[in-house]
């Protein structure tokens, strides 16, 4: 038995936030309430954690992480990948499809499924769209989802065949799945993860211009319309694809839209300081860019917060910019940098920010989660938002951050999942 005390329960769903107790029991939420701890203290076996001055919230969930597993585990594994989650304050994550071998497959889609049951969060997998994550062909979305598949993607690839994206989105709304959509044009990028403006100018390469990812948001959100699909914009970076989102909600088609971290923080002049360690797809864009996304946020035009965890080896990192690979990681940092930013920066309250980290997500991949009720089970993070620490050590196998060693606002204290604590703070609690 777990018995939480004194803290500020936020739960973005139902609107609850007051100081109270929360007890947890047999993986699941026993009581909540102002003195509800009171009668389970003195019994056998109770793990008593002071909360006071801290958040008690739902675990936080990740649609969009990359754990390299299986093939690229030298760079991240399902293991680590979900020591990081839990460390960052997520108990649920959705890991995308662009392994090696892609998980296009049963066998492939199983493996990750099994070895995800082996830690201590909910790690489920996206299965890709097309067969071999080639554009040519679908897999067999209903077979795939029959074993498990959360969602399906090509992340990382975009799908160039309109009709292709078509037939997917008919099929994912036959079946009552969503569809993620890496949205970048090749026809239209020389060099990426570098944004095409005055820093590519001033590094002396023509880089990704926003227009490769604002002609498949429009068209993609379109065929959204007309097809009646869910669908999620990825990693949005720039201000028109804020506008088009907003506009293809308003016409009514079922389009979310995630950004991540990195791009509500930080512009393309962070390529300049962090060099490959700002380097990523979509790249960081304008100044300009980075404000509308900010509104986009607040105006609930973007609906989720997601890492895009993308872990790469220090030798691949310290390669030269064009060929470095794109990416950085982010789960221990996603939480902190919302608070820091957003919170702190008056672009959100915490039940808003927890909302885009909790409810949202939830309600994009169908999940019966995000959210503290009695009876429900017991997923939650336990953080203080005013205390200050140092990017600096990472539970993940990659540190390719360019937040090491800022100052952030917002340390997580301990994730409680299924009942089971899966992170605590050194000597915290």
């Amino acid at each position: 038995m777990l018995v939480i005390e004194n803290g500020r329960v936020i739960d973005p769903k139902s609107g609850l936030d007051e100081i109270m107790d929360v007890v947890c029991d047999k993986g699941k939420v026993l009581a909540m309430g102002s003195g509800a701890a009171r009668s389970y203290r003195e019994k056998d076996g109770v793990r008593r954690i002071d909360a006071a001055g801290q958040i008690v919230a739902p675990g936080l969930i990740d649609v969009h992480v990359h754990f390299r597993d299986p093939g690229l585990t030298y760079k991240e594994d399902i293991h680590t990948g979900a020591a990081a989650a839990a460390r960052g304050g997520f108990t649920t994550v959705v890991c995308m499809a662009n392994t090696k071998p892609p998980v296009d497959n049963i066998e492939t889609l199983e493996y990750c499924l099994a070895e995800g049951r082996k830690t201590g969060i909910h790690v489920l997998q996206a299965a890709a769209i097309t067969a071999g994550m080639k554009g040519e062909t679908l897999t067999d979305m209903e077979t795939l989802k029959a074993h498990g598949a959360a969602g399906f993607t090509d992340d990382g690839i975009p799908i160039l065949d309109s009709g292709l994206v078509k037939q997917a989105m008919e099929e994912a709304a036959r079946l009552d799945v969503p569809l993620s959509f890496h949205e970048e044009d090749p026809a239209f990028i020389r060099e990426n993860g570098v944004n095409h403006g005055a820093v590519s100018d001033q590094l002396g390469i023509f880089g990704s211009p926003a227009l490769a990812e604002d002609s498949m948001v429009a068209r993609d959100c379109m065929i959204a319309l007309h097809t009646g699909a869910t669908i999620d914009i990825q990693h949005i970076s720039s201000a028109n694809s804020v506008h088009i989102v907003r506009l293809a909600k308003r016409l009514g088609a079922d389009v979310m839209a995630e950004v991540t971290p990195h791009h509500f923080t930080l512009d393309e002049t962070a390529v300049l300081e962090h060099g490959t360690l700002a380097k990523m797809n979509p790249p960081l864009r304008m100044a300009a860019d980075r404000e509308e996304i900010l509104r986009g946020l607040a105006d609930d035009t973007i609906d989720i917060i997601a890492t895009d965890h993308a872990p790469h080896s220090a030798e691949e990192k310290a390669r030269p910019l064009t060929q470095a690979p794109s990416g950085i990681i982010g789960l221990e940092t996603s939480l902190a940098l919302g608070v820091t930013t957003l919170v702190r920066g008056g672009v959100l309250t915490l039940p808003q920010l927890l909302q885009k980290m909790t409810v949202n997500p939830a309600k994009l991949y169908r999940l019966d989660s995000g959210y503290l009720a009695v009876g429900h089970a017991a997923d939650l993070v336990i953080f203080d938002p005013q205390e200050a620490w140092t990017v600096g050590e990472f539970a993940s196998k990659a540190t390719n951050s360019p937040f090491v060693g800022e100052t952030l606002y917002g340390k997580v204290k301990a994730t409680v999942c299924g009942g089971e604590i899966v992170y605590e703070e050194e000597e915290a609690l």
